[in-house]
């Protein structure tokens, strides 16, 4: 969720015409860039935390991200096109909603925790392999969130510097909350279920857009519901270990 795609801030952009106006503009699009990104993050440090290795997992944001960024500005590009292609958005949302229930079936999370059992040391052949599959992976999420909001954003506003800008802000402001999140997944319960559900919501929004476009819900009640997941992701942490079951 990007916030050039907010219906309620197409006045507030199409204003921004002027140098003066898009300087003032640009912290105002780094706070929102930050809080909206939230449950594309959230999966980002999700499939990062994979790779258990804090510097290998810092490396795959960077990469991946980087990626990620040179994706979202071709899609600026291309995005005319994009509107048109119904196939690509379909492809997008049916990725999001695979990622969301691949992940919360009760089978797939049981798998994760035995392959976390026999998972290899850093550094060895196949954990390198994981890497580039993780490089890859966030990539590809991150260009299935930001399908959707590129194409309307290019839609609200002519100002192709200022679209730039907002994907640019918005993968700067993904790299530092996913490091965030990353730590706090490790702390709270709930959280990644909250943020793959989070992606289930944008896949079903996605697939309505498509094929049942007056179903589609308002723009604010998607934020309502992704806030009140993240207010239950929040909500309960894992019980700190008991300090006399800690052996000197």
């Amino acid at each position: 969720m990007e916030a050039e795609s907010i219906p309620s801030l197409s006045p507030l952009i199409q204003a921004a015409d002027q140098w003066g106006e898009l300087l003032l503009l640009l912290p105002l699009l780094v706070a929102l860039e930050a809080v909206l990104s939230a449950d594309n993050a959230i999966v980002l440090a999700a499939i990062s935390r994979q790779l258990r290795d804090p510097q290998l997992q810092g490396r795959a944001l960077n990469l991946g991200l980087g990626l990620a960024l040179a994706f979202r500005l071709a899609l600026i590009a291309v995005a005319r096109w994009v509107l048109d292609f119904w196939p690509l958005q379909l492809l997008a949302s049916l990725y999001l909603l695979w990622l969301c229930v691949s992940n919360l079936w009760p089978a797939a999370a049981s798998n994760d925790a035995a392959g976390e059992e026999h998972a290899p040391e850093p550094g060895t052949p196949h954990h390198d392999r994981g890497l580039l599959t993780v490089v890859g992976t966030l990539a590809l999420t991150d260009l299935a969130f930001s399908l959707d909001s590129v194409a309307a954003a290019v839609a609200v506003s002519d100002n192709l510097l200022l679209v730039m800008a907002g994907g640019v802000i918005g993968v700067v402001a993904l790299r530092l909350t996913s490091a965030l999140f990353i730590r706090w997944l490790g702390v709270y319960r709930h959280l990644e279920t909250a943020g793959y559900l989070a992606v289930g919501l944008v896949g079903v929004r996605l697939l309505l857009r498509l094929v049942m476009p007056s179903l589609v819900p308002p723009e604010w009640v998607l934020l309502a519901v992704v806030a009140l997941l993240f207010l239950w992701g929040f909500s309960r942490r894992y019980p700190l270990p008991d300090p006399s079951e800690i052996t000197p």
